[in-house]
């Protein structure tokens, strides 16, 4: 055995190893190595660490070298999962433009948004805006595209960001269903590029009947348990579960076209097959108490449907989580917003198992009156029972915010941080952004992108204004990482012994490199046996490939 590989037998040569290579989870295997060190051809948590410490001087470098040097040493950094994206508006408009020409759709050039046919004027066919374009069809191409996007868009009075971004939705709707795989395909295979791993897609299934059944049998806004209990009850019996089924069968019909387009298990399999997708039922809040309760009521039954179904079918696709969705200041989002969060504190008690992330805290001071600055998050921890807090921007303006700080970091609350929604909505960034203060606070953070393709951005752009905006290290962009697999809505125990410290794993992995080809006996049941344990393990996995480039 040569002397460095003898250093790195011995627990005393590791205690001594300098800087970022004396971190406890290499001390550990350090550790459990050393009494079969002699048989190691290769030191090989010295190695892993002196790999680690490079690529932290490559990021600093990078770093000191300016924006572009940065992203594109972060282009292929592992990114692990993003956890808030909404599938439609992760879409680039330049997509939805193609299909609705193959679609046969046409373009009004006054609401800059899709109509059906027949396009007559001043409609334009939507077919038109392809191939070789005339100088109006370009004009008009430039103008669907700054429509459906954030893309130079300047704030005027009377129409900010905020309203420009929510603008967006309703332009590029009429496409139907028929494209939801290759949306599919788009996220996959940009986070594939990226070295992203895993994505939760915000998506709103049917609820035409459950709509109709509130309609016509209305819920007060001063009901109780016992009301929604009575309510949910009644539901069932003119038939909402029969809509559960059609749910189920979009997310089933979009990941089989999506694996058809990427040709999954295939030799000629693209990339974007590694990455894995599960699915977030939205919840429209903007709508009156029945409307809300019943597709919330439909949520719940379609992801317990779906769990249940996971648990027999290894990996299939479908629903692991509920969250709400539509602008947080508007009308009824804020008349209700209490009553919409007794909902779901109802509606766990019966469907515990069922994971909850919602939208809280997307304001800002003048957008909304101060009290209501002053609840939302609580509120959404405390009686929605979110694991995860989507945005959580006003949270200083919190009744008691050091109190709800440790609340969030005591129960491991994670906050999904959109940074460049977060500017383009509500103006908040940099140094009046929470960010640094969640992190201080010990609150679990994790960088997602929202609508990536309304804000024209991808994960990477977020790591790298994370990175430059608040001077991370290159440990804090690997926590992020980290974190986001951690707090993910995929089945099985984590690969980490304690929540959201990613020092000791797991007893059954402990001895070994975490990110080896072939774990232990042991480590390999446990990982075969959790989801999200043997997507932490490819995680690290590609922290380890990522380094030994450096």
């Amino acid at each position: 055995m040569g002397p460095v590989a003898q250093a790195a037998a011995t627990p005393l040569a590791c205690s001594r190893l300098d800087g970022i290579m004396r971190r406890p989870a290499c001390l550990l295997v350090c550790f459990a190595l050393a009494a079969t060190a002699a048989s190691l051809q290769v030191p090989v948590c010295a190695q892993a660490a002196a790999h680690e410490a490079r690529a932290a001087h490559a990021y600093q470098a990078a770093m000191h070298a300016g924006p572009p040097a940065l992203r594109a040493f972060l282009d292929q950094f592992p990114k692990g999962a993003d956890l808030h994206i909404h599938l439609s508006g992760a879409v680039y408009a330049e997509s939805f433009i193609r299909e609705a020409g193959e679609d046969g759709l046409c373009v009004d050039p006054a609401a800059l948004s899709f109509a059906q046919p027949p396009c007559a004027p001043p409609l334009v066919p939507a077919a038109q805006l392809s191939g070789n374009l005339t100088p109006a069809a370009q004009l008009l191409y430039d103008r669907l595209i700054d429509a459906f996007s954030m893309r130079g868009f300047v704030a005027i009075s009377g129409f900010s960001g905020h309203d420009q971004f929510f603008s967006t939705f309703n332009r590029f709707g009429g496409l139907g269903n028929r494209h939801t795989g290759e949306w599919v395909d788009e996220v996959a295979s940009r986070a594939a590029a990226e070295n992203e791993q895993y994505v939760e897609l915000m998506e709103t299934p049917a609820f035409a009947h459950a709509a109709r059944l509130a309609q016509e049998n209305p819920l007060g806004q001063d009901s109780s348990r016992e009301e929604f209990a009575r309510y949910r009850q009644k539901l069932f019996a003119l038939g909402l579960r029969e809509e559960i089924p059609a749910d189920r069968e979009l997310v089933r019909a979009a990941e089989a076209q999506r694996r058809q387009i990427e040709r999954c298990g295939s030799p000629q399999a693209v990339p974007a097959c590694r990455v894995e997708v599960r699915y977030i039922y939205q919840v429209l809040r903007g709508f009156p108490p029945g409307q809300v309760f019943a597709q919330t009521l439909l949520g719940f039954e379609t992801i317990q449907a779906s769990m249940d179904s996971a648990s027999k079918e290894a990996h299939e696709p479908g629903f692991v989580g509920l969250n709400f969705v539509q602008p947080e200041d508007g009308f009824i989002s804020m008349r209700d917003y209490t009553l919409q969060m007794k909902m779901l504190d109802y509606l766990h008690s019966v469907y515990p198992r069922v994971h909850i992330s919602l939208h809280a805290g997307e304001l800002a001071p003048g957008l909304v009156p101060p009290e209501g600055l002053r609840f939302h998050i609580r509120q959404a921890v405390e009686l929605g029972h979110a694991e995860r807090i989507g945005h959580g921007v006003d949270v200083m303006n919190e009744q008691d915010a050091p109190g709800l700080l440790r609340e969030m970091a005591q129960k491991h609350v994670m906050v999904e941080i959109n940074l460049s929604s977060n500017e383009g909505i509500l103006g908040v960034k940099g140094a009046d952004h929470p960010f640094p203060l969640y992190r201080a606070a010990h609150v679990p953070v994790a960088l997602s992108t929202d609508d990536e393709g309304v804000s024209r951005i991808d994960i990477t752009h977020e790591y790298l204004r994370a990175a430059l905006d608040y001077r991370l290290g290159y440990q804090d962009l690997k926590q992020l990482a980290r974190t986001g697999l951690e707090h993910s809505f995929l089945a099985g125990a984590s690969l980490w012994a304690a929540p959201d410290s990613f020092t000791i794993p797991a007893a059954a992995c402990k001895a070994q490199p975490l990110g080896q080809d072939r774990p232990t006996v042991a480590c390999k049941s446990f990982l075969d046996g959790s989801e999200k344990a043997a997507a932490q393990w490819e995680l690290e996995r590609r922290f380890r490939e990522f380094e030994a480039r450096f």
